[in-house]
């Protein structure tokens, strides 16, 4: 039973599909790690620079301010919306990178299909053929008649 269960597995494991699925969720998360940097690290500056000098995952609302209760300090109770808009951009910028790969992508398979045409209508049979098909239609008649 073992030995089935491993070679199911292994039948599994090796198709294409999963393998493919495999290798694009290693490139994803790569690009992913791309993308977070070009955002937070070039986009969100100059963004923060043009609303006032903000980094926004600095932005925080304060709904309870750190304070010590005897002798014990007790952190601030934030609400961080600055995180939230941070990783909001992160997903705009990477959704809209996969949309324009996606289309390229779209574009290319369209332009080589229209490159090669495929012929989906037979061609005409030769002279030789049609005779031939009539003979063999007259001989079906004159046997069918008899």
């Amino acid at each position: 039973m073992k030995t089935s269960f491993w070679t199911d597995f292994k039948k599994f494991a090796m198709r294409g599909n999963v393998i493919d699925m495999a290798v694009g969720v290693i490139i994803g998360g790569a690009f992913g790690k791309i993308v977070s940097s070009v955002v937070a690290d070039l986009i969100m500056p100059i963004l923060g620079l043009v609303v006032g000098g903000v980094n926004f995952t600095d932005l925080k609302w304060v709904m309870k301010p750190a304070r010590t209760v005897d002798g014990v300090e007790q952190a601030a109770v934030t609400l961080n919306y600055g995180n939230f808009l941070q990783v909001t951009f992160d997903f705009l910028i990477i959704a809209f990178s996969i949309f324009l790969f996606i289309k390229m992508l779209t574009k290319l398979t369209e332009r080589k299909k229209s490159e090669t045409p495929v012929s989906q209508v037979a061609p005409e049979p030769s002279a030789e053929v049609k005779l031939l098909a009539e003979i063999r239609d007259l001989l079906k008649d004159r046997q069918a008649s008899k």
